[in-house]
């Protein structure tokens, strides 16, 4: 199978039309997998992810319309046009296939440029889909990014906090969240000029993720100021996790484009809980972390149980 064939699933109790089909399709440019049995044809919809599934009436195991319901119950599946194979003569199959989500219909016998337009025209459309899916997701990643150092962004930041800290409320659990900050951003700014200043940020993000656990959300905050979300975290947990933050940004000077070596410490005030002063805890926790000489973690008491 090439990527520039679209694959076309064929899935048709009759042997004899499958061929046909198979022949006319491979002779327009399309790859072909094929069944009888419409169990397989869900199965190979879900292995080998056609850009078009014919799938006939009468099938081995189960039936189209099952068939169809199950291939629609598939996420993964669930835009794949599907075009009916029918020998009927009325409308009672093709309407309920159309009912069902089926894209369009073919009668048997099958007419070879008939065919192979609604194969096309179904291909076209499944690819605008994918494309316009990924553009979608694209504008999303980017809505939710950080430009300057690919972090999640305040926005994403926002909604995920909230999302964690509802659910460490629903299962009691805890959560915590590290804000850092550079320190003495504004000296390297003006000692060093803005390209440079960007360069740090870029490697303590780098450096961020570098330690930050699989689950833990690592993000800017704004300007020189990162939030890292700490889920299923308590208070001792949150600490250790910062203090290596901190290590990892110290523990050695930073290299910009501009050949600086620049050696750069970060202030970190955390803070555990579910209530909805979360980051205004780090922030205090934080300033303290800054008036107690800087390059260093401060982790606040936390809010009395109710």
């Amino acid at each position: 199978m090439r990527a520039d064939r679209p694959l076309v699933l064929i899935s048709e109790d009759s042997h004899v039309v499958r061929q046909v089909l198979r022949f006319h399709l491979e002779q327009h440019g399309f790859d072909i997998v094929e069944s009888s049995d419409g169990v397989e044809a869900v199965r190979l919809a879900a292995v080998h992810q056609p850009s078009v599934i014919l799938l006939g009436v009468e099938l081995d195991g189960i039936g189209g319309f099952e068939a169809l319901a199950r291939l629609k119950a598939d996420p993964s599946l669930a835009d794949t046009p599907v075009l009916f194979i029918t020998g009927h003569t009325d409308t009672s199959d093709l309407v309920e296939g159309l009912q069902l989500g089926a894209h369009d219909y073919l009668r048997k016998p099958c007419e070879p440029a008939e065919v192979i337009a609604r194969v096309r025209a179904a291909a076209r459309m499944k690819r605008l889909q994918d494309e316009l899916r990924q553009r979608n997701a694209e504008l999303d990643r980017i809505s939710r990014s950080d430009p300057l150092t690919g972090l999640a962004n305040r926005r994403h930041l926002d909604e995920q906090l909230a999302a964690h800290i509802a659910s460490a409320l629903r299962h009691d659990h805890e959560v915590s969240i590290a804000l850092i900050d550079v320190d003495h951003f504004k000296v390297i700014n003006d000692t060093f000029g803005h390209g440079s200043g960007d360069d740090v940020l870029c490697e303590v993000a780098r450096r961020l993720r570098s330690v930050a656990r699989t689950e833990d959300i690592v993000g800017r905050w704004g300007g020189e100021e990162f939030l890292v979300i700490l889920p299923f975290s308590d208070a001792d947990a949150s600490m250790q996790i910062s203090e290596r933050f901190r290590e990892a940004i110290a523990s050695r000077p930073m290299l910009t484009d501009d050949n600086d070596v620049i050696t750069v410490t970060v202030s970190i005030g955390c803070a555990t809980g579910t209530d909805a002063e979360l980051v205004e805890r780090a922030d205090l926790a934080l300033y303290a972390a800054k008036e107690r000489g800087r390059n260093r973690t401060v982790q606040l008491p936390g809010l009395p149980v109710s």
